[in-house]
């Protein structure tokens, strides 16, 4: 059972989906999916403030907890079962190279699978949405 915070995983779930929602600014027209395949959805740039709040956020994080917010993706990606959180931990533990948080926020549908991992232990985020609007 994780002992992470789960109010933040569940920030972390608000702010990446934050992330991936934000567009480049580009016109209505400017996209045409049947051409582009949707190669240019979503923003990327390095100095966008919510990426900057989400990786100041898992930074700030102390290094067990990062390892277990790496678990809980790992999980609700299916590498790993509930069962196994022991050992989803040691590997995160492990296999750390760089920023947790530029790993993280690299990972496509990271929120979903940050959402699915604490589902699998029976937690979800609806209090914590609640709580802040």
């Amino acid at each position: 059972m994780p002992d992470i915070n789960p109010d933040k995983v569940c920030f972390v779930i608000v702010k990446a989906r934050e992330f991936d929602i934000q567009d480049e600014g580009l016109e209505a027209d400017d996209s045409n999916a049947s051409d582009d395949q949707f190669v240019s959805v979503y923003a990327s740039g390095k100095d966008d403030s919510v990426r900057k709040e989400l990786k100041g956020f898992i930074d700030g994080m102390d290094e067990d907890e990062q390892s277990e917010l790496v678990a809980l993706c790992w999980i609700g990606r299916g590498d790993f079962s509930p069962e196994e959180w022991k050992i989803a931990v040691a590997e995160a533990r492990s296999r750390r190279e760089g920023s947790t948080a530029d790993y993280l926020i690299g990972i496509p549908l990271v929120s979903d699978y940050l959402e699915e991992g604490l589902s699998r232990f029976d937690l979800s985020c609806e209090g914590f949405e609640i709580g802040r609007l």
